[in-house]
């Protein structure tokens, strides 16, 4: 069976081998290895290859005999063998390819959920432009880890910057373009011809976030029409009384984290099956 298996161990020389000659009586293989840095101790990582009748109280017990203190294993699999450097090179281009897959695919990463399962796990945020992403898992997130997450997020906000729509375009702008608003609507029409459009609606309860609906015509995108469109609608639904609104779109759309960017909005990013939500907190845009 394979375990992920995180302990403390002291921060002098030597102090690995007692634990390889613990598992080496017991008839655990040691997999793969990583050590953490820290103050006075450093966090070890083992994946664990160990015999099916061995449990895990008998695990931990055989850690702490190593050493080993603060012991928290885990189940794994074959993954867990993949080489370390290779997974965030791979994390990395995909992410690059489907930015709305940023929560989920460093979640993987980090061996965590981009959701609360208890509401006791430890929280990593990391921000990718104006948006914020959090992802939560049992074990604490190392200083190491934190950083990774950092450089990981930082990466992809430079990427999308570079490669993300134009700002939001002025009215007259784009091709004769003109932004429109009537009632809970804002719409970017051309000569007529509405090249897109946004709505949002008051949510379900006076704390929920209120809806927003985004749409823009395949031969009008890559212009800045929804990066305005969000903008505009953002400030239209501050003007109504709302405090946050919501984004949804299909997972695989490449648009709208670097529209929320391009937007200069800070929203919070979830993804779930194949849908991509971002509430975007909007109490400080001037109406």
């Amino acid at each position: 069976m394979l375990w992920r298996v995180r302990a403390t161990i002291p921060d002098r020389p030597g102090t690995l081998a007692p634990l390889a000659q613990e598992c080496g009586r017991t008839g655990v293989n040691i997999g793969a290895v990583q050590v953490f840095p820290g103050l006075g101790s450093r966090t070890v990582e083992l994946i664990l290859i160990t015999p099916e009748e061995l449990s895990e109280s008998e695990l931990i017990a055989l850690v702490e005999r190593g050493g080993g203190s603060s012991v928290v294993p885990d189940p794994a699999n074959r993954a867990a063998l993949d080489d370390q450097p290779t997974r965030y090179i791979k994390a990395a281009q995909t992410i690059l390819e489907k930015p709305a897959s940023f929560p989920d695919v460093v979640a993987h990463l980090f061996d965590a959920d981009v959701t609360a399962v208890h509401g006791t796990e430890d929280v990593m945020e990391m921000t990718v432009g104006t948006a914020a992403v959090q992802i939560r898992r049992h074990t604490p997130f190392t200083p190491t880890e934190r950083t990774r997450g950092a450089a990981m997020a930082e990466l992809v906000s430079a990427v999308l910057v570079r490669e993300g729509p134009p700002a939001p375009t002025r009215a007259g702008e784009a091709g004769g373009l003109e932004y429109v608003v009537v009632e809970d609507t804002v719409s970017a029409v051309a000569g007529g011809f509405v090249a897109g459009r946004a709505a949002v609606a008051p949510g379900a309860t006076a704390d929920d976030p209120w809806p927003v609906e985004l749409w823009v015509d395949p031969s009008w995108q890559r212009r800045g029409i929804g990066t305005r469109l969000l903008a505009d609608i953002a400030r239209l639904a501050r003007s109504r009384g709302a405090a946050e609104i919501v984004l949804t779109a299909p997972a695989d759309s490449q648009a709208v984290l670097p529209m929320v960017l391009s937007a200069g909005l800070r929203g919070r990013i979830r993804m779930a099956g194949d849908i991509v939500t971002v509430r975007i907190a909007i109490t400080d845009l001037r109406v």
